[in-house]
């Protein structure tokens, strides 16, 4: 039914790639032979990401980036063009978990958790859509949150950030009709990545693997999908909130999907 997208010499940029969702789909990009730039704060963790993937015969360039200054992202975007003179993928991943209960919040955390999964991803999508628009072609690939269709007690800095981002994309991706220009949604429940590291949950509400969420990207990207829900059991949450919130309300006490946070070594 759809046409299958070849990967290689495509020209993707990936935000957030020094570590968990970034860095699997960084790799999982260079072996299907994309060129990939590679976007994080962290220098050292980047270049010795571009060397493995330069190992396995890939190609890529790590570039420095802090996604919360739009002229750095930017200088992204235009060192990307100016390396391979085109971007076919945005994969807007980059992300900070933010928690904190409501009334006891400071809006400082709010203000931090909307510069990295928010203005993070909108100044990213506003420095490739230029570009992509005269292509005629191209691909943003968002990856968001389960959180955003169905908030968590304590996480409400980051839920508010990645629910505006929600709200955003739907606007987007009606914008950009008749344009060439496809959006993507993923929405993975809880990650193992470094972001949780010291997030204990409960067994109904596991932790998958950053591999799990790379495969829901590469399907996106090749489907044309506009949302995917990872793991696809919690497909129906959205519908359920929407029709039944009390009920969602009480099955996330009942579970505890608020989870444990771990006491950190020296604290």
């Amino acid at each position: 039914m759809f046409p299958r997208f070849c990967f290689e010499d495509r020209v993707v940029i990936v935000t957030g790639a020094s570590s968990g969702i970034g860095r699997a789909t960084a790799l999982e990009l260079a072996r299907r032979k994309a060129r990939v730039a590679l976007a994080s704060r962290n220098r050292e963790v980047l270049q010795e990401l571009e060397r493995a993937i330069h190992e396995m015969g890939g190609s890529s360039a790590a570039l420095v980036t802090d996604i919360t200054d739009p002229d750095n992202v930017r200088w992204l975007v235009e060192e990307t063009m100016t390396r391979w003179k085109r971007i076919d993928v945005l994969i807007a991943n980059a992300g900070r978990y933010a928690r904190g209960r409501i009334q006891e919040a400071d809006k400082s955390l709010f203000e931090k958790s909307f510069a990295v999964n928010f203005y993070g991803v909108l100044y990213a999508i506003q420095a490739v859509l230029p570009q992509m628009i005269r292509q005629r072609e191209g691909h943003i690939v968002i990856v968001n949150s389960l959180d955003a269709k169905k908030g968590i007690v304590g996480d409400g800095p980051y839920v508010a950030a990645k629910a505006a981002l929600d709200g955003f994309i739907d606007v987007l991706r009606q914008e950009l009709y008749g344009t060439g220009v496809r959006v993507t949604s993923i929405f993975p429940g809880r990650v193992d990545t470094p972001m949780i590291q010291h997030l204990t949950v409960p067994r109904i509400s596991p932790k998958i693997s950053p591999d799990r969420v790379v495969k829901s990207i590469i399907k996106g990207i090749r489907t044309k999908r506009s949302s995917i829900i990872v793991p696809a059991l919690y497909g129906p949450v959205p519908i359920l909130n929407f029709l039944f919130p009390r009920l969602m309300d009480w099955g996330y006490r009942i579970f505890g999907i608020e989870g444990v946070q771990k006491k950190v070594e020296g604290s």
